[in-house]
């Protein structure tokens, strides 16, 4: 091409540089584009090849880090303004590779970590986690999720507020974590493992803190 051309048309490539310059800035885009929301407003927040969000309402997540796995867990910051039970939707957002460890696919495991401050005014004496597969549906034998149910000594729940759980593997998923306290305007944190073999495109997990009865 002779430079009186380079010089008319700057930004003239080859037909096929022409692509993959084309390419590179859709790629640039998408990666520049902010997280997706719902119409709802809330946002949806990226863990690794899942996404979780508050849009069921009641609570608020402030901040989530990590891809999910055992060496990077799922790290997920909210407020809690009421004990009234909320539910956190979980979305997978990239294929699934069952047992990967890298993070970079769904694996049916999902290491989490709840970090939950109390802004209900009234102190946290249990706290208890419930999955389902479908809002209102509770996860059973038959749906491949379950708090790690397949490994009957786990090692992978924890609550730095307390001292004992209990899992409730039938009829439900639950699991209950109980003889300790999060007071008002501190942070309840909890640690454990969500495994879903089947998988869902999406699943719920409902939390719920208990007060004192009177």
């Amino acid at each position: 091409m002779s430079s009186t051309i380079r010089t008319l048309f700057p930004l003239w490539r080859p037909p096929a540089t022409r692509g993959l310059v084309l390419l590179a800035i859709l790629i640039g885009f998408l990666a520049a584009a902010p997280s997706p929301s719902h119409a709802d407003g809330h946002k949806a927040w990226s863990c690794g090849p899942y996404s979780v969000s508050d849009e069921l309402g009641g609570f608020h997540i402030t901040n989530v880090s990590g891809k999910g796995t055992r060496n990077d867990p799922a790290v997920i910051d909210e407020e809690l303004d009421s004990p009234a039970p909320v539910t956190l939707t979980i979305r997978t957002t990239r294929p699934t590779v069952p047992f990967d460890p890298s993070g970079d696919y769904a694996s049916g495991q999902l290491y989490l970590r709840i970090n939950a401050l109390n802004n209900s005014g009234e102190p946290w004496i249990e706290f208890a986690f419930e999955l389902q597969s479908a809002v209102d549906y509770p996860s059973d034998d038959a749906d491949g999720l379950s708090f790690d149910q397949r490994n009957v000594n786990p090692d992978n729940i924890h609550s730095a507020n307390y001292a004992e759980y209990h899992r409730e593997m039938r009829p439900y998923d639950r699991l209950l974590f109980k003889n300790g306290l999060a007071d008002p305007r501190h942070v309840a944190e909890f640690e454990f493992l969500v495994t879903d073999y089947t998988p869902h495109l999406a699943i719920y997990m409902v939390q719920e803190p208990h007060v004192p009865s009177s």
